[in-house]
């Protein structure tokens, strides 16, 4: 095959193939801010919703092990790259930081996702879009883009703009389009739909309306003339068209009474379709603000749950993720938004009785997504889409931070295993970097974990003498292996066959960038084309980008 046939449509930038080595922290709960119902309201109440606070890469890192594979629908709604905060910096530069940024993150998400009917929804605007897409082509798979729906944020024109911005999309890219076009729900009928059913005959099967009888194109056996029983009058398919039933379908659905020929009996044949076999309407990609909710809606929905001052200033409306929800999972299916701003997804998703993982660095986390889904939980937040989905409370949800970096530099810049981690947190981020599972045994004290079902881990700060290592080698026994991991040990390291010796720190160095805490856009380190003014913080606030939800509402 020749180069030239090898290549590929791709977007570049600036710094594409500079990687980060991200370390796969561990979580540990904060149980003084874990939450949960007083008591039961159901006995589908779920209580294990995670809440992580942290940086959302380093977070997306740390849940890679446990969840991939396992997550139905992943909602994200990422800062758009609007520019505001970017005013002396160099706008390639920032464009491409913003799409490094959003890369990693999306590689992530995507390993995350149920390998079947999982979707991964992303809210975007115009200025992004087109850029977004093409990224989305190379992480996700061309093949796996579904649509881009246009939401309708606002409903009152914008007259400060030359053209008034009011909308924007969301991308939609599924793992199997088959499988994901199977399991999806269709969406319920607004009251403008059922509208349209009536009952002019006083039919008691209900409502119906008048559906066409005819298709285009052309088909042998759905060619017959139709003959109205109140008229006589005979119907052939219009000129293109075949009739949508054969003739022995369409004679089962006349003796039934399903088919119509107008008030007269002369108009072109109709079947009848009743309001109570309408399962929903298939989803489309315009989605009016009437069905999806708008910004000012979401701005109401942030003044009831906080003061006017507090509320969250670029929210999402509860019922543009009722619809998101409602579409890509059923109760019970569990959902990630790892920019969860105010906590929209969590509280929707909780409502609607589906299990959650919100990931949030700003100070948002306690001050609005806390407060926020207590009121959830205690049955407190009536608004949004309470009613519409009869919330009365329950359930709950636990409290992680991310564990701090394994290794820091000593006084002499040695790496060295951080005085913040015990024993037990020391052997779960061993088994996290090892790719094993971390399951203590009650029984073998030195089973810490698992990677297949004979082969264990155990992890300690000891130096291990032959002895020792002797008395291991045969507790495990031969039909077992151990990886031991250990600050040293006395005898060579092939001398047990079953067991096998690594040093801590020194068999993970390589691995990641340690003491590495933030990779949100830090614009310290942008090129500036000036000097900032000195009323800089407000900027420095706003560039923080990838843990804020939304983008100008």
């Amino acid at each position: 095959m020749s180069k030239k046939s090898k290549t590929k449509l791709e977007l570049t930038w600036i710094g594409k193939d500079k990687r980060p080595k991200l370390e796969p922290r561990i979580l540990v709960e904060d149980s003084s801010k874990s939450y949960h119902a007083s008591h039961k309201v159901s006995e589908n109440d779920i209580f294990d919703n995670k809440l992580i606070y942290g940086d959302n890469l380093l977070a997306l890192k740390a849940l890679e092990k446990e969840y991939s594979g396992k997550i139905k629908c992943i909602y994200i709604d990422p800062p758009y790259n609007t520019g505001s905060a970017f005013d002396h910096y160099d706008d390639g530069v920032e464009h491409s930081l913003w799409l490094s940024l959003i890369r990693e993150r999306l590689e992530i998400i995507w390993r995350l996702l149920e390998p079947a009917e999982g979707s991964l929804w992303v809210s975007i605007d115009d200025r992004e879009m087109p850029y977004l897409r093409v990224i989305m082509d190379e992480v996700c798979g061309r093949n796996c883009y579904l649509a881009t729906n246009v939401w309708q944020k606002r409903y009152s024109r914008e007259n400060r703009e030359s053209i008034g911005d009011a909308h924007e999309y969301v991308l939609v890219y599924v793992k199997d389009k088959n499988k994901f076009k199977a399991s999806r729900n269709k969406l319920p009928l607004g009251e403008k739909q059922k509208k349209i059913y009536k009952n002019p005959n006083n039919d008691s099967r209900g409502l119906w309306r008048s559906v066409s009888l005819s298709a285009q194109g052309y088909r042998p056996n759905q060619m017959y003339e139709i003959v109205s029983p109140i008229t006589g009058k005979v119907h052939t398919p219009p000129p293109g068209s075949c009739w949508k039933v054969i003739e022995p379908k369409f004679k089962e659905l006349l003796a039934d009474n399903r088919i119509y020929f107008g008030k007269d009996g002369n108009a072109v044949p109709g079947r009848i379709q009743f309001l109570k076999d309408i399962e929903g309407m298939t989803p489309w990609t315009w989605w009016p603000h009437e069905e999806a909710g708008h910004t000012d809606e979401a701005k109401k929905e942030m003044h009831a749950l906080y003061t006017a001052e507090n509320a969250f200033s670029t929210p999402k409306p509860e019922r543009l993720i009722e619809r998101i929800l409602h579409i890509a999972t059923n109760p019970g299916d569990l959902v990630l938004d790892s920019f969860a701003g105010s906590g929209t997804t969590g509280a929707v998703a909780h409502k609607m009785g589906r299990k959650w993982i919100l990931v949030e660095l700003e100070d948002s986390c306690h001050t609005h997504i806390i407060p926020r889904l207590k009121k959830v939980i205690d049955g407190e937040d009536q608004g949004g889409i309470s009613t519409a989905v009869n919330w009365q409370g329950g359930g709950g949800f636990r409290y992680f931070k991310l564990a701090p970096s394994l290794l820091e530099q000593d006084r002499w810049g040695r790496w060295v295993i951080s005085k913040d981690y015990d024993a037990t947190m020391l052997a779960e981020a061993i088994c996290k970097l090892e790719g094993f599972s971390y399951l203590p045994s009650d029984t073998e004290w030195w089973n810490h974990g698992y990677s297949t079902e004979q082969d264990r881990i155990y992890v300690t700060t000891q130096t291990l003498s032959v002895e020792q290592l002797q008395a291991l080698s045969e507790e495990v026994g031969e039909d077992r292996t151990l990886l031991v991991c250990c600050s040293a040990f006395r005898c060579k390291a092939d001398r047990f066959p079953n067991l096998t010796l690594k040093k801590i720190p020194k068999m993970v160095l390589s691995r990641c960038e340690w003491g590495h805490d933030d990779y949100s856009l830090n614009v310290e380190n942008l090129p500036m084309r000036e000097k900032p003014k000195e009323d800089a913080p407000a900027m420095q606030r706003q560039a923080g980008l990838f843990d804020n939800e939304g983008a100008q509402g």
